[in-house]
């Protein structure tokens, strides 16, 4: 085996819940060269791999594999052949009805060294979602677990049905969904009650699981009644029962809505981790990124003579981190900064310049950039002194314009450009054009202004009339307003989390 020969991870990416990736698949995915993943991974965990990683879908969904198993074995074993590091991420367990053990194998054959990371599988964790344990003291104490994929009529099933349904304890089965009536027919002939409880939980423990309760005889006709669809856990035993005073999970506030995040990839997930943990469904649809200012020339020479300012203001943590990203391009030492005094208009950009342990000396009670000139005025007469803009290349005038009304020098400098984001990285795009969403969140003005761009705001309130809009502040709701919508909530607090507690209200108020 060459030297430069790479190396291959079976990493099992879990059920869907992004928080259940094992902290070792986390770190290979942070150094992976390829990642190639199946249809039942969560797409947000692509964004743990480097920016400049291959990423191949590797399909795998019932009567749609994108690439056919041994094409896809052979892939695995070229790409480690080019010395690349390959995390090969899988739903669930790799071990567990994956496949994994087909590619191990392959690559063993080929002389490709491999590493295989366990992950948690829905057999306990989809279940465990919708309020199900498999075992439990007084009910059970073992469980068995079968592939429903293959037609259990069929001569040379590899499952012994009459075995099985003499078995005591839970029966979980995977991939069952189509094929659900013949396999409850299956289980009575051979003797299980028609009565026994069955649970089936559809894309278990994400923001879009539904759970359906019936009895072995009557579940078949709830799945065609109400359209359940793959992909599916199916429990069968009176563990099932135990869901009415166990379900935890989708009792949450926000279980069950379909919320759109609007911010930044790089912001998008302090406020995406929120609503999850209430149990939303997030799509992340980032309408905007941040690249450098057009005017780099202005910020050059604000750049030489910080000295000379009296002030420096933020209006946002994208303002801090690109101004201090090419502040200690010039300087290493923050002391350069001088005798600046600091200003930020909320809490969010304030946490920002405190990471680089910088204090802020003023902050408006109400988190508008157009408080911002009135409470620097409060702190000391602003007359004659200099004052550092450090914003958006693009931004609202109202704050210059007030500090130059209170006699204040104004230079207005862009640190960044906010840029129309078109990618659709993790598909979210396409399935809110689809299946549309509940709630749309905006976090700023220009995100308003660029989702409309992108998607045509006014349309979509027709296509879809039940859709509502979060807005996080004033400055955002003017976005809207000036599209002749008006936002359904607007946080109180200004702030990511003054966002979540009105989406949390509106929810539990509905």
């Amino acid at each position: 085996m060459a030297d430069d020969t790479g190396f291959v991870y079976l990493v099992g990416a879990g059920p869907g819940d992004s928080g259940l990736l094992t902290m070792r698949g986390g770190e290979l995915l942070a150094r992976a060269d390829v990642v190639v993943y199946d249809a039942l991974v969560n797409p947000d965990l692509l964004r743990l791999a480097p920016r400049e990683a291959e990423f191949l879908y590797g399909g795998k969904r019932a009567k749609a594999h994108a690439i056919p198993q041994s094409d896809l074995n052979q892939l695995l074993v070229d790409k480690a052949k080019e010395g690349k590091t390959v995390v090969r991420l899988k739903g669930g367990d790799p071990y567990v009805f994956g496949r994994g053990g087909e590619e191990a194998e392959e690559l063993r054959e080929a002389g490709i060294p491999f590493e295989v990371i366990p992950g948690v599988t829905s057999i306990i964790a989809a279940t465990n979602y919708a309020g199900i344990p498999i075992t439990h003291r007084d009910v059970c104490s073992g469980f068995t677990v079968v592939t429903g994929h293959e037609d259990p009529n069929k001569e040379s099933s590899s499952i012994d049905w009459e075995a099985l349904a003499k078995i005591s304890g839970t029966k979980v089965i995977l991939m069952g969904v189509e094929r659900i009536g013949r396999i409850m027919e299956n289980l009575m002939k051979y003797g299980v009650e028609g009565t026994t409880p069955v649970g089936m939980v559809r894309w278990g423990t994400t923001g879009r699981q539904e759970t359906l309760v019936g009895t072995v005889a009557d579940i078949a006709a709830k799945v065609a009644d109400q359209g359940f669809k793959a992909p599916a856990v199916t429990v069968v035993g009176d563990v099932v029962d135990l869901r009415d005073r166990l379900n935890w999970f989708e009792e949450r506030a926000l279980f069950g809505k379909r919320i759109v995040v609007t911010r930044t990839r790089a912001q998008a997930s302090q406020l995406s981790h929120r609503l999850i943990e209430n149990g939303a469904d997030v799509l992340e649809i980032p309408t905007i990124k941040i690249g450098p200012p057009k005017r780099r020339d202005v910020l050059v020479e604000a750049m030489a003579a910080l000295g000379e300012y009296d002030w420096i203001v933020f209006t946002s943590p994208n303002g801090v981190t690109a101004f201090f990203d090419y502040f200690f391009r010039a300087f290493v030492d923050v002391r350069n900064l001088g005798n600046l005094r600091i200003a930020a208009v909320g809490p969010a950009t304030a946490a920002k310049l405190a990471d680089l342990h910088l204090k802020v000396d003023v902050m408006p009670q109400k988190y508008l950039a157009s408080e911002v000139a009135s409470a620097i005025h409060a702190y000391e007469n602003v007359d004659n002194l200099k004052m550092l803009l450090a914003r958006a290349e693009q931004a609202n005038p109202e704050l210059p314009k007030e500090l130059l009304e209170l006699g204040a020098i104004v230079d207005d400098v862009p640190v960044y450009e906010t840029i129309i984001e078109d990618q659709d990285a993790n598909g979210a795009a396409a399935r809110f054009k689809e299946e549309g969403a509940d709630w749309i969140t905006f976090t700023s003005s220009s995100t308003v202004e660029h989702f409309h761009a992108r998607f045509d705001l006014p349309a979509l309130a027709k296509t879809f009339p039940e859709m509502k809009f979060a807005s996080i502040g004033p400055e955002t709701s003017k976005g809207l307003k000036s599209l002749g919508m008006e936002p359904t909530i607007e946080a109180a607090e200004h702030t990511i989390d003054g966002l979540v507690d009105a989406l949390v209200a509106a929810g539990a108020s509905e």
